[in-house]
């Protein structure tokens, strides 16, 4: 008996054979390139006129104007003018196959690779296991809640690319010897968040990572190469990554306590700093927290600084902006983040607010850092100044297709839309009287944890002791929200409501004052 049959036998009422799993195929193509706008919801056009920075006020005005034919904006979800295909269905929810008839043909034993022919007798057919694997995808994305990643992107008319080996090896600003890369790509990248962040043309150096935690990497090493001798102070609730740093570089770093919404303490931050006045100071700022989306002021730890008396030579500030660095510049009123400040890094992950199949990134720099840890590599015939060796080209190339085709008209829409969606998941959850906040700026939902872990894995929220969080993104509309907290409240009335883990535990900050 094949696997596919014993599969199907213990499902009952699947039929497993080759043939079905071809039509099976068929179907799940002609579901994935079909057109699926977010669903038509209520949403107050002139706030969405009115909430944002002006496009002006973020990058110079271009020549071209905006193509708005295609964007509608009383359809809550509907991102930006090119998001229109949706490949894993911002409105509905998908559950695939069957779980059983998933696990089968994803198993360890199923995705084996033979050795010789008589290792493959039995096994299913590649097509039939990867035509499973996009039913659990579609699944699975369609319910995703609790991590931040833009699932609305298309990117259909750059996959023809993918039969290159895209390598960007070496520095984006020295071509190497190595011709398949995608350089001009990455340096416009680079050049577009230059201009974000209020960067001067000639003073900055950067590149495209794999992920925001490449950045941070990049820039907390860039700040240990500076200070050899100084200390990284961060909060508590700083990325892992950021620790991390502190580890490969066997660097002296503090954890510094958070207040209740997840900012840094900025009296221990000083005090902390007071006491070690003879080392530099190395602060990664977070603009945006992992668990809660805490944005630490900017601007306070700069006065604190000077009041501290702590002169620009002696301090290195580095921004993880993963998520949050890439929408404040969108939000009307919000502290500003940039190179216009005293700050010398920057990361932000561009599978993230922006959207893209692969993780990447941006690490950003004031020019003069990296000379600090360049060296020119004969077999390259370019230097090194990255993390990584070898460099994913295509991460490079969607990232500037992506942003040239949502433009900034199109990233606002997608962090208006974010933030006004955050703040109807907090009020659905509060009429319901659950604990719940929202921190200012975010669009991140922190809530308290459900006792079913069947809903959690279903939902894919990420939780933290005893609460948990969901993170706004573009893919998610009010329509799925609203399917989120029936769920929510049904295996409440079920399994009861959490109570606080130990004192001070996150769910009783969630009680006080933010």
């Amino acid at each position: 008996m094949s696997f596919i049959v014993r599969a199907a036998s213990r499902v009952g009422r699947h039929s497993c054979q080759r043939h079905s799993f071809a039509a099976l195929r068929s179907a799940a193509v002609t579901n994935r390139f079909k057109s699926s706008l977010a669903a038509q919801t209520e949403v107050d056009v002139e706030e969405l006129e009115t909430t944002a920075k002006t496009v002006e006020e973020v990058l110079p005005k271009s020549d071209t104007p905006t193509d708005w034919s295609t964007f509608n904006p009383s359809k809550s979800g509907t991102p930006s003018p090119w998001a229109v295909f949706d490949a894993w269905g911002a409105n509905d929810i998908k559950d695939g196959l069957s779980s059983e008839v998933e696990e089968a043909m994803l198993s360890a034993k199923a995705v084996a690779i033979p050795m010789d022919e008589n290792d493959r007798e039995g096994l299913p057919d590649e097509s039939d296991i990867l035509a499973a694997y996009n039913s659990f995808l579609q699944g699975k994305s369609s319910v995703h809640f609790g991590y931040p990643y833009n699932l609305m992107f298309d990117f259909r008319e750059v996959m023809q690319f993918l039969q290159y080996s895209i390598n960007n090896l070496g520095d984006p600003f020295v071509p190497s010897n190595y011709g398949v890369h995608s350089r001009q790509f990455e340096v416009a990248v680079i050049d577009f968040f230059a201009r974000l962040w209020k960067m001067q043309p000639g003073a900055y150096w950067g590149y495209v990572t794999t992920s925001g935690t490449e950045g941070n990497l990049h820039g907390i090493l860039l700040a240990r190469e500076r200070f050899p001798d100084g200390i990284l102070y961060t909060s508590q609730e700083t990325h892992y990554s950021v620790f991390k740093a502190a580890r490969y570089y066997r660097m002296e770093c503090q954890s510094i306590p958070t207040l209740p919404m997840g900012e840094i303490n900025y009296d221990i931050l000083a005090e902390a700093i007071a006491e070690n006045k003879d080392k530099p100071v190395i602060i990664n700022v977070n603009i945006g927290t992992t668990v809660k989306g805490a944005v630490d002021n900017l601007d306070r730890i700069l006065r604190m600084l000077q009041q501290l008396q702590i002169p620009r030579e002696r301090y290195y500030i580095h921004c993880d902006g993963a998520l949050f660095a890439l929408m404040m510049p969108f939000i009307d009123f919000a502290p500003e983040v940039s190179f216009r400040k005293p700050i010398d890094s920057i990361a932000v992950s561009g599978h993230k607010m922006l959207g893209s199949p692969m993780p990447c990134g941006i690490a950003l720099c004031r020019k003069e850092h990296v000379q600090n840890v360049e060296q020119h590599i004969d077999y390259l015939n370019s230097v090194d100044t990255t993390i990584m060796g070898s460099r994913n080209g295509h991460a490079a190339l969607y990232m500037w297709y992506s942003l040239r085709k949502k433009g900034v008209e199109g990233i606002k829409r997608d962090v208006l839309h974010c933030i006004q969606t955050a703040r109807y998941l907090r009020d659905k959850l509060t009429e319901k009287g659950l604990s719940c906040r929202l921190n200012d700026l975010s669009s991140t939902v922190c809530l308290e944890r459900p006792l079913s872990n069947d809903f959690i894995q279903r939902w894919q929220l990420a939780c933290e002791e005893d609460i948990c969080h969901v993170v706004v993104m573009p893919n998610v509309t009010r329509s799925k929200i609203d399917k989120f907290v029936d769920e929510l409240i049904q295996v409440t009335e079920k399994h009861g409501r959490i109570q606080p883990v130990r004192e001070g535990s996150p769910l009783m900050q969630l009680s006080a004052t933010w």
